[in-house]
């Protein structure tokens, strides 16, 4: 069974009729200096009989150490990434949502590789906003298409 995850993706209006989105740049040594296909939406695993949306804002949480604004979301839909992974988006206007403080969540793995010792990484190790295009172009190749659906949702509402 494909794996299922959860994610929040916000955005915001910004003057001039411009939108940006709220993203995060992966953490640990693979991807340390690499800027496209290296950001992701805050997003996780689902556990075990849990709501999708409860996750998303639980791995919010855990990935940035900080809660996802009180704020009304919406299920922008389900992606597939080519692995078969499926992850369902939340949507919302994070307007007042501020990038700061940040306790990055940790995760551990074998570091170097093949050396037998355990090293503690981040599983995160940035997050801001960025224009919508430029964090299109940043994110997994799989999450493009979520934002590509926010895109053409702000546009119809522009409408």
């Amino acid at each position: 069974m494909a794996t299922q995850s959860a994610g929040i993706l916000l955005y915001r209006l910004d003057g001039g009729g411009g939108v940006s989105a709220f993203v995060a740049h992966m953490g640990g040594p693979y991807w340390a200096n690499k800027e496209e296909g290296a950001w992701s939406i805050p997003k996780g695993e689902l556990e075990d009989g849990e709501d999708a949306l409860d996750a998303a804002k639980r791995e919010f949480r855990e990935e940035l150490g900080v809660s996802p604004p009180e704020i009304d979301y919406a299920e922008l839909g389900t992606f597939a990434y080519s692995s078969g992974k499926r992850v369902t988006v939340f949507v919302a206007d994070g307007a007042g949502f501020e990038a700061e403080e940040f306790v990055f969540g940790e995760f551990e793995m074998e570091w170097p590789p093949r050396s037998g010792r355990k090293a503690s990484f981040p599983e995160v190790d940035r997050a801001e906003w960025m224009p919508l295009d430029r964090a299109r172009e940043r994110v997994v190749k799989g999450q493009r298409p979520a934002f590509d659906r926010l895109a053409e949702l702000l546009s119809a509402a522009d409408t």
